[in-house]
């Protein structure tokens, strides 16, 4: 795996590269042809909190963490295993979709593994998708609770998706 490490508002020393590369390199057992896979990391201080964003794109996935923690090396180890609960969570999903020509994961791994935890879709929800602007769906999203909420964009007609990041700020999903 190729490793790509960047630092914002920080220096990323020999040794901080290294343990990186060390933590990452025990996902190598899932990716297929690992070795044309690039993961792009990216460490930044934000207060006193270091945090560590780990972007893997593959052939049909892409995986993505970041976690924030005192202790650079904490927030390391918080980070990849997250990945890989990503990975080891979605396995059957992983499994039965993945096609033999666009592999990005190793099956045998899984196949070494408990196959019983399957998560299934428990409930269906119809909603009416009313035409509003950003401000309109953020202070819906708001009075709902809700973490997302769907709306059609008043001026554009496109089906639109407002999101509260973990920054306490808001995103938007939109189609292409």
């Amino acid at each position: 795996m190729e490793i790509i490490i960047h630092g914002d508002k920080l220096k990323v020393t020999d040794s901080m590269k290294e343990y990186i590369k060390e933590k990452l390199n025990k996902l190598n057992k899932y990716l297929e042809n690992s070795d044309n896979v690039r993961a792009s990391v990216i460490v930044k201080v934000k207060n006193h909190e270091q945090r560590v964003e780990i972007t893997i794109p593959l052939k049909a996935y892409i995986l993505r963490s970041e976690e924030s923690k005192d202790d650079f090396y904490a927030a390391v180890d918080k980070t990849v295993d997250k990945l890989e609960r990503q990975i080891r969570k979605n396995k059957t999903r992983i499994m039965s979709k993945q096609g033999k020509t666009n592999r990005d994961f190793v099956i045998s791994e899984f196949e070494k593994e408990d196959l019983s935890d399957e998560r299934k879709i428990l409930k269906r929800k119809k909603v009416e998708v009313k035409p509003m602007n950003e401000e309109e769906a953020i202070l819906q999203m708001e009075l709902l609770g809700h973490q997302f909420y769907m709306y059609k964009d008043r001026d554009t007609s496109e089906m639109m998706v407002v999101y509260k990041r973990t920054d306490g700020n808001y995103g938007i999903i939109e189609p292409e």
